[in-house]
């Protein structure tokens, strides 16, 4: 184990040292992932976004049958701009049992975890595959897992579970929450704002439409899920920046806000989603009849589905049996599992370090629990030769 355990580590830094932050090209670390694949005699296969400058992996050992189980995780980070770091970001660094690095706990961890198990599970007489399934862009909220969960489905080989090592402790999360990400843009008519008849005001109509997502989010808050494991179990609604405007003395001709509408399994949100756009329609209309050209617009950040808590997943059943973690729990947050659970692929989160180190400055993970993340590793390779 010590001997696996450097190896990870010296995987580890070299994952940390490509830049690989959300929205930029992440061929770089694909490349060295693909060339270590090779070298212990594994094929990969890609799936690229429409610029061609960000790509998905995915990777079978053993033999082309259904029942594998697929190791999944995300290859971007979150910025560390403006963030007081007393070391350095993106280079591993040991210290008093922890490893620093921006992307060290989520997630480059956990994929420096299965990679430097490939040689056992190579060397492994495995009767049912084990896959890596490596995405670009999750942190937006899972641009690339859509086309790799399609990717998946169209080998034809369906894993009996696929494993998303974000950081959990080694605990099992059965379910999380889903999401709609927008930011919406209100254009309206400067003016001098001596008289407001002569514009229209971005800003106050933005504060309108805010106003209306708090009291979405009173009515989520006051009718919760029955029975729902999730916390809190209604749907959640949060205004995360506003910007506009050009002086006090000047009706705002522009405001945009970005905002979320958290989701709780199993609903889906479509009925939310419906009344905020019915709202802003009805906003619009009303900016339009003072003066035609005024607009409200929204860009899509992203949609991301919830993970589905479903007691009898085959992959909650593997993961359990592996690990000897009998309990399980759900998150508010959102993973790349959603969007594998969509196309009928048997998902959970499960995987090494704690959620509390990841996107803050001197990000790390324990070491103790890339240990623990090498022993299940090894139980899932002995599991997957039976």
């Amino acid at each position: 184990m010590s001997q696996t355990l450097e190896k990870t580590l010296a995987i580890l830094d070299d994952l940390l040292r490509f830049d690989t932050l959300s929205g930029r090209s992440n061929l770089d670390i694909i490349g060295y992932i693909h060339n270590y694949l090779s070298q212990h005699g594994v094929e990969a296969e890609f799936g690229f976004d429409g610029s061609g400058l960000r790509a998905n992996m995915f990777a079978t050992i053993g033999p082309q049958v259904d029942g594998g189980v697929a190791l999944s995780g995300h290859t971007d980070v979150v910025p560390v701009e403006g963030q007081d770091w007393s070391r350095p970001a993106f280079e591993l660094t040991r210290d008093a049992g922890r490893a620093y690095g921006r992307g060290a706990v989520d997630m480059k961890g956990f994929l420096a975890c299965a990679l430097a198990m490939v040689p056992h599970f190579a060397q492994a007489p495995l009767k049912r595959p084990i896959h890596l399934a490596f995405s670009y862009d999750e942190e937006p909220g899972s641009i690339g897992a859509p086309d790799l969960a399609r990717q998946i489905v169209a080998t034809g080989m369906k894993p009996a579970a696929i494993i998303v090592g974000e950081p959990t402790e080694m605990k099992v999360i059965a379910g999380h929450k889903g999401g709609f990400e927008r930011s919406t843009r209100f254009t309206g008519v400067a003016g001098h704002s001596s008289n407001p008849s002569r514009g229209v005001s971005a800003i106050h109509y933005a504060a309108r439409f805010i106003g209306f997502l708090e009291q979405l989010g009173a009515e989520c808050a006051a009718n919760p899920l029955p029975g729902s494991p999730f916390q809190p179990p209604f749907h959640t609604i949060n205004v995360g920046t506003i910007s506009g405007g050009a002086g006090r003395s000047i009706i705002a001709e522009d405001c945009e806000i970005d905002w979320e509408l958290r989701v709780t399994p199993p609903a889906d949100g479509a009925a939310e989603m419906q009344r905020i756009e019915s709202f802003l329609d009805g906003l619009q209309d009303e900016m339009r009849g003072l003066f035609p050209q005024a607009s409200i617009s929204t860009e899509t950040v992203s949609n991301y589905p919830g993970l589905r808590a479903d007691p009898s997943s085959t992959a909650l059943d593997l993961v359990r049996q592996v690990s000897g973690e009998n309990d399980f729990t759900t998150a508010p947050f959102g993973t790349d599992a959603g969007c594998f659970d969509r196309e009928g692929l048997p998902s959970v989160v499960f995987g090494p370090g704690s959620i509390n180190q990841a996107h803050i400055p001197d990000e790390y993970i324990e070491i103790s629990q890339i240990e623990a993340c090498l022993e299940f590793l090894q139980k899932l390779c002995a599991r997957q030769r039976r």
